[in-house]
C-alpha cells in the first residue's frame, strides 16, 4: 500500500496543497480547483517529501526559477502522460494553443482531447497547463480558474502589476 501525504503551501495565488505518494509529489491542488478530489485522498499531513518542491514553488514566484525539476509520481493514460510531458517543454512567459500541442504531438485533429488531458493535469503549475490557450490565443479553461490563469500568465510575461500578483 502506498504512503499519501500532504501539506499546505503559501502562494501568491491563495495555498496549495501538494500531495506525494511514497515520498513524490504527485498533485498540486488549488482553493476551489476543478477536478479536486476529496481531501480524505490526500494522505496524512506531513512536510518532511515536499522541501525541494518547496523551494522550487518559492523561487518561482520570486521569479529566480522558470522551469521546474522535480521528481514526479503522475498517474493518468498513455496519452495524458504524453499531453503532461508535452506541456512541461512549453517556455516560461510562452504560450501555445490546444491546436499546436495535438500537431506536436502528431495528431492534428485532437485538440479537443489536448484539452481534456490538460484539464486533468493533476501538478499544475509545475506542469504549466496554464500556459494552453484558445486556438485565437483567447484564454479558455484552467481548472485553477481563469482569473488564477490570466494572472499566472501575466506573471510570467512581466506584464504583472501588483494587482494580479496577489
Amino acid at each position: 500500500m502506498p504512503t499519501v501525504q500532504h501539506t499546505v503551501v503559501d502562494s501568491p495565488y491563495e495555498p496549495l496543497t501538494l500531495v506525494a505518494v511514497d515520498g513524490v509529489l504527485s498533485r498540486v491542488h488549488m482553493t476551489g480547483q476543478r477536478h479536486r478530489p476529496p481531501e480524505e485522498t490526500f494522505g496524512d499531513p506531513d512536510p518532511r517529501p515536499f522541501g525541494e518542491a518547496v523551494r522550487q514553488l518559492d523561487a518561482y514566484f520570486a521569479g529566480e526559477l522558470t522551469a521546474f525539476d522535480l521528481p514526479l509520481h503522475l498517474v493518468g493514460t498513455p496519452f495524458q502522460l504524453r499531453v503532461w510531458e508535452r506541456l512541461s517543454l512549453i517556455p516560461y512567459g510562452e504560450t501555445r494553443t490546444y491546436g499546436e500541442l495535438a500537431e506536436e504531438l502528431g495528431n492534428p485533429g485532437a485538440s479537443r482531447a489536448v484539452g481534456l488531458a490538460n484539464g486533468k493535469n493533476p501538478v499544475g503549475i509545475i506542469v504549466p497547463c496554464h500556459r494552453v490557450v484558445g486556438a485565437a490565443g483567447g484564454l479558455t479553461g484552467y481548472g485553477g480558474g481563469l482569473d488564477r490563469k490570466r494572472r499566472l500568465l501575466a506573471f510570467e510575461s512581466g506584464t504583472a502589476g501588483p494587482d494580479l500578483l496577489f
